[in-house]
């Protein structure tokens, strides 16, 4: 009974202890575009009340895209705080339907193409299977996608190359991405889906984040009865490895989740890749 209280007591510090480090970063992560927005909007202001200005309107649409982006970061990370708690809440829900799900995550990844191009950096995407339906929700799924992707781009180098790939096996529809990046440490990959935990836990880490975001990829691979997985070395990338079951619903006609690029995938876009900077 002793080692028992003993373990629990341990197993209790060492949470408050990540919830400390959580928090502390957290407030880092609400604070910086908080700063950022209103540095951008003092210039605004400045460059509106300068009359001496000839190229007010270059400046103006500068700073109003940092503006933008820093509103999508606490989007992002605001929408990332209330579905963990739904979640941790039972009362998150995911709405399957029957799709073809290489359909979905080819136009996923064609959807980013261009920006990660942009960030001079290739995305290649290759699959196994032409067509496979499966019952899933479309929109967890493109938000599995687009976290994952983000998170690679973060982390892969100028000239670097990510790819997202796509199998059966043993029952399950498998989706890799697989980066070029800097890799993972043995001991850390397991840590990466824990809720309120990093990879670069200090404060003057090099890429912003907030420690929830593979945490809720997790949990919506969970919600779907599938896995996820991480094969990582450090100077070596890193590749996850997403399992969903190949089910269908039946008697159930597929839809076919085309995930055409219009304003609010746009948006969903920006959201997701809002702690990339240039």
């Amino acid at each position: 009974m002793y080692e028992e209280n003993t373990m629990l007591l341990k197993e209790i510090k060492e949470y408050e202890e990540l919830r400390n480090v959580f928090f502390a970063n957290l407030s880092h992560e609400l604070r910086t575009p908080l700063n950022v927005i209103f540095s951008a909007q003092q210039m605004m202001n400045f460059v509106i009340s300068n009359q001496t200005c000839n190229d007010c309107k270059n400046q103006i649409s500068k700073y109003n895209r940092i503006v933008k982006q820093n509103c999508y970061r606490l989007i992002r990370l605001i929408g990332n705080l209330i579905d963990i708690t739904k979640i941790d809440a039972k009362y998150f829900e995911i709405k399957k339907k029957n799709c073809d799900i290489v359909n979905l995550v080819e136009n996923i990844a064609q959807s980013v193409a261009e920006y990660i191009k942009d960030k001079d950096i290739e995305l290649c995407f290759n699959t196994d299977i032409d067509k496979k339906i499966i019952a899933c929700d479309p929109d967890k799924v493109e938000r599995i996608m687009l976290n994952l992707l983000s998170n690679a781009v973060k982390f892969t180098p100028v000239k670097g190359q990510i790819n997202v790939r796509m199998r059966q096996d043993q029952g399950y529809v498998v989706i890799t991405v697989k980066d070029t990046g800097i890799g993972i440490s043995r001991e850390m990959q397991q840590a990466v889906f824990e809720r309120f935990m990093q990879a670069d836990k200090s404060m003057a880490r090099n890429r912003e984040g907030s420690g929830i975001g593979l945490s809720l990829v997790k949990s919506l691979v969970d919600l779907h009865q599938g896995r996820i997985s991480l094969i990582s070395e450090p100077g070596k990338g890193s590749e996850f490895v997403i399992e969903l079951p190949d089910e269908a619903i039946p008697f159930e006609d597929y839809v076919a989740c085309t995930h055409e690029v219009n304003g609010e995938n746009i948006d969903r876009i920006n959201i997701e890749f809002s702690d990339i900077y240039s």
